[in-house]
């Protein structure tokens, strides 16, 4: 889920924070992507206007898989 549809959503990082009962400071320190625990409580307070994508939050990291 992406930070800027968030933002879009609820008007601005406080109200995001604030409707998250987080702080705005959490809020500012998301990447492009927000944490996927965020993004699961957005998707269920927005009623799924904002839809939480689980392959969005899909480790690609093949660093040590067996060949």
């Amino acid at each position: 889920m992406y930070k800027s549809d968030v933002l879009k959503h609820f008007g601005g990082t406080s109200k995001a924070a604030s409707a998250l009962d987080i702080s705005h400071s959490a809020v500012c320190q998301w990447g492009k992507i927000i944490p996927e625990k965020q993004a699961m409580k957005v998707e269920r307070i927005t009623k799924g206007k904002i839809k939480y994508v689980p392959s969005m939050y899909e480790k690609t990291n093949t660093a040590g898989a067996q060949p």
